[in-house]
């Protein structure tokens, strides 16, 4: 049988969370700089915990205006500090719990920029070594911040995203153009299906997913995760947590 860990960004605020932590395996939490605070990031770990949650940081960069989906230009040292400090405070708010990290997956421009930034990508993945090797890092099937991951040693997970759509090259197309979030639950559970069975095409490579990602900020996230949980299991495809493959 084929296994996907299904994942979502959370912590956001966008009070959708608890309707949709029941349907997912992992929880990507943001710490504080993109989007959420110390108060938030705790009830998204109690949360998590309550339902068997995998619990990871979501780093962005320090751009709540933004919501961390501004590009930026920070040097190595930089990025490697500001990734650093936000798995640091969501680990001590999970220890606080009784609870451990598992992965770490950049959030909005950090994790774009780095799909084809290799410095950047080489940055994001020291600074998850350096906390700890055992985390898991969770970037674009086939983009630089794969490869970053599995030169610098670390557990890897490549994700697809069923609620997007992809440009040509494999990567994810600009939210700024019509059409690069996908509304609808039963095309997004349709597109999940086919990620799994086929991957995606990162420029000549065939890429293979280990991880769907859904927006927690998606107007129908919690729909989209309750139809592609059920839609993933009739055809198939196990819905299981990264740590638990």
């Amino acid at each position: 049988m084929m296994k996907i860990d299904l994942n979502c960004d959370l912590g956001e605020g966008s009070g959708n969370d608890e309707a949709i932590m029941p349907h997912i395996t992992s929880a990507n939490i943001a710490c504080g700089f993109h989007a959420g605070d110390e108060n938030i990031m705790q009830a998204t770990v109690k949360l998590a915990k309550r339902y068997g949650v995998n619990i990871g940081a979501h780093p962005g960069w320090n751009d709540k205006q933004n919501f961390g989906r501004l590009e930026m230009n920070v040097p190595a040292e930089g990025v490697k500090a500001l990734v650093f400090q936000q798995i640091n405070a969501l680990a001590k708010i999970a220890k606080e719990e009784g609870v451990e990290l598992t992965h770490v997956k950049p959030h909005g421009a950090l994790y774009n920029q780095a799909a084809t930034d290799r410095g950047l990508a080489d940055s994001i993945a020291r600074a998850v070594k350096k906390f700890s090797a055992d985390l898991i890092l969770v970037g674009l099937a086939g983009s630089g911040l794969y490869e970053a991951g599995l030169e610098a040693g670390l557990k890897i997970a490549s994700e697809g995203f069923p609620d997007r759509a992809y440009n040509p090259d494999g990567t994810l197309m600009s939210r700024s153009k019509p059409g690069a979030v996908i509304e609808s639950p039963e095309e997004v559970a349709k597109n999940a299906v086919k990620l799994v069975r086929d991957g995606i095409m990162f420029g000549e490579r065939q890429v293979f997913v280990d991880t769907l990602c859904l927006h927690g900020d998606n107007k129908r996230a919690a729909e989209n995760a309750i139809l592609l949980h059920e839609v993933l299991t009739k055809n198939g495809i196990e819905v299981m947590s990264l740590r638990g493959r």
